[in-house]
């Protein structure tokens, strides 16, 4: 009894010394970088729970195997955009660094390179975190899905001309509306090379619009918030970047889109393509708005596009989008057991195939159940009262799900998801008042940290539960200290180690690389450049102007233009069509119209000029000087105009005010 006296005694000693300082004082138990005992236990203990030494995925992963890509793919601007020689570390025992589930999935998709599915059909991958499927045709190849860039596009064709011969395209298929899906297309073939010989380029109804809309209106934020999810800028190695869940890292390189020529508009649909007929099944709404996947009857294959692929996704990314309907997924997934009834593979456009039709149907059912099961559960714990927070901690798998390492958690997470299901019916709000007007971040922050006793204390407490292996309340602790004092480099120090060993046990490759790049941003700061737009032009090309309008009009500084009233004509020389721009109400508007007589200024210039300005690569000289432009009216009023609209550099912080 006295020893216990003791040990409380110092400890309520140590707490207040530590709170004498504004900054305290923060010592650990490990370095930076290193698994904490706590971590190496949990992990321990995750690696128990689960028949990690099962084989069958890995002789899938190896399956048809025929080259593997050496060295690196470099981007527009010189950088290592892909390297293949980057995953080695894979091969050996996890370290106690990586969540041991998420380490066996890593060095799944670490066997990349070029594979047989099976006779007509051969995928690239690891060139990107998705896949390119090539479908032998009478003439040519039938590409699906061109990766994410032209420059990891290109180096895939060509390495797959190097071991299977010089092919042409003869057709494209984008399965939907997701950027790593069709962002390589000119790196395949040009637009010319499709006009001149006719090719058809094959797409679900809606695409265009949902492919070239996604990252306009909020673009900037879901860039910077990219960088979490996808790990970008984390080095490859055991305490840093190991997978996306959907492959190896993203090719950030350059963008661009082919207009479909053909578009699926049927639930069914059957068509024939350079001499192999498919049936295309619509599946809008679920991980894409506009989604196709494919049965390939002759082939006996069928492809999941990536309504099913070797893990559970995601119903609302960390990077940000709409919520997507886990009911409905959940349902295409059962109609898909029937449209795969007679195949012999599934493959999809992420991870590897799986082969045999018992486990055909027990993939897709096991998937088809996670979502229906997380959809289900969350909606009754709804109905009890239940809210977000409290059902994320509520929820979890029956056995038979818990175990089948084919949807785990290593894109989505199931506490990620119920979230969003909460969401997707409900709303953010989770029906307290207390919750209805919170204070901003770094005032209730401020007034918790002093509430506790002040920094050190606080520190201090979020210390011991470091020490205690407890960190999630060390987060939560350490968020308040950095919120309210962003500059104490103790609390930053310690909520950066927090957050890597939190990094470490995760499952989730998207949690892991949220947790780690928000350790490193803690120590170094938010990047210095965000998208580069300039990347993005070829697809921004294809882009509707009016998409680009709404954005401008989400961009101007409602405050700075109240009692403003500009009238603005835009006048596309090229395309022929004519736009009125006005402030009203501290609100832009916009109709495409004819030019008002009454505007302030009209500018006259091609589509080209306009989204190489919004896209802020078109220069001084090229806008003012150049033979793209004209003004007439007052050059003042419009470049007041102009200085009302907020340009985001995509550099905001995320773990600090």
């Amino acid at each position: 009894m006295n020893s216990l006296r003791v040990k409380v005694a110092l400890g309520l000693l140590a707490a207040v010394i530590a709170g004498c300082g504004d900054r305290g004082a923060v010592g650990s138990s490990v370095a930076a970088g290193e698994a904490t005992p706590a971590t190496t236990r949990a992990n321990d203990q995750f690696a128990q729970s689960l028949n990690l030494a099962d084989q069958q995925d890995f002789a899938d992963a190896r399956r048809g195997f025929i080259a593997k890509p050496t060295g690196n793919i470099l981007g527009p601007d010189g950088t290592v955009m892909v390297d293949f020689d980057a995953w080695a570390f894979l091969d050996g025992k996890p370290t106690a660094t990586v969540n041991p589930s998420l380490w066996r999935h890593a060095a799944l998709n670490a066997q990349i390179g070029l594979f047989k599915v099976t006779d007509g059909i051969h995928q690239l991958r690891g060139f990107g975190h998705s896949s390119m499927t090539l479908i032998e045709g009478k003439t040519g190849w039938i590409v699906v899905d061109p990766l994410t860039s032209c420059e990891s596009a290109a180096a895939a064709i060509a390495f797959a001309r190097r071991h299977l011969g010089d092919h042409t395209v003869s057709a494209m298929i984008f399965t939907h509306s997701h950027i790593d899906h069709f962002g390589g297309a000119l790196g395949v073939i040009s637009a010319e090379e499709v006009a001149k010989h006719l090719i058809p380029v094959i797409a679900p109804e809606g695409f265009l619009e949902e492919a070239t809309s996604e990252n306009v209106m909020v673009g900037s934020a879901m860039g910077r918030r990219s960088r979490y999810q996808f790990g970008k800028d984390l080095a490859p190695s055991p305490t840093g970047f190991v997978d996306t869940g959907l492959g190896k890292e993203v090719a950030y390189g350059t963008y661009g889109i082919l207009p479909p020529t053909r578009y699926v508009s049927q639930p069914t649909e059957e068509m024939d393509v350079d001499g192999v007929r498919f049936v295309f099944h619509n599946t809008p709404g679920a991980e894409a708005p506009a989604e196709l996947t494919f049965s390939l009857p002759a082939l006996n294959a069928y492809c999941g596009a990536e309504l099913v692929v070797q893990t559970m996704h995601n119903l609302l990314p960390i990077r940000g989008a709409k919520v997507r309907d886990a009911l409905k997924w959940a349902n295409y997934l059962d109609q898909a057991l029937d449209h795969a009834a007679d195949a012999d593979v599934l493959f999809a456009q992420h991870n590897w195939p799986v082969w045999g039709h018992s486990r055909i149907a027990a993939q897709l059912t096991q998937q088809r159940d996670t979502y229906k099961y997380m959809h289900d559960q969350t909606v009754r714990l709804i109905n009890a009262g239940y809210t977000p927070r409290e059902i994320a901690d509520k929820v979890t798998f029956p056995a038979s799900l818990q175990g089948a390492l084919g949807s785990r958690g290593y894109y989505g997470d199931i506490r990620h998801n119920v979230k969003a299901v909460y969401q997707f019916y409900m709303g953010a709000y989770d029906g307290n008042p207390a919750n209805l007007d919170a204070l901003p971040p770094e005032v209730s922050s401020r007034r918790y940290v002093a509430l506790m006793g002040g920094v050190g204390k606080v520190i201090a407490a979020a210390q011991a539960a470091f020490d205690a292996g407890d960190y999630r309340w060390a987060a939560e602790l350490l968020n308040h200290v950095v919120f309210a004092d962003k500059d104490n480099t103790a609390a930053r120090t310690l909520l950066a180690r927090t957050y890597e060993q939190l990094g470490y046990q995760a499952e989730s490759s998207t949690w892991r690389n949220s947790y780690l790049v928000g350790a490193a941003e803690l120590r170094e700061g938010a990047p210095r450049q965000g998208i580069v737009a300039g990347h993005m032009l070829e697809l921004l090309a294809q882009t509707p102007i009016e998409r680009f309008l709404d954005a401008l009009a989400a961009s101007l500084d409602g405050p700075a233009a109240e009692g403003k009233n500009y009238r603005i004509n835009l006048m596309l020389s090229d395309t022929k069509e004519s736009f009125v721009l006005w402030i009203e109400n501290a609100v832009l508007h916009w109709h495409k119209v004819a030019p008002a007589a009454d505007a302030n200024a009209t500018l006259t210039l091609t589509k080209g000029l306009f989204i190489r300005m919004m896209a802020g690569t078109a220069g001084v000289k090229e806008t003012l000087l150049g033979d793209e432009l004209t003004v007439r009216g007052s050059k003042v009023d419009l470049v007041r105009f102009f200085l009302l609209i907020d340009k985001s550099p995509g550099t905001f912080a995320i773990v600090t005010p």
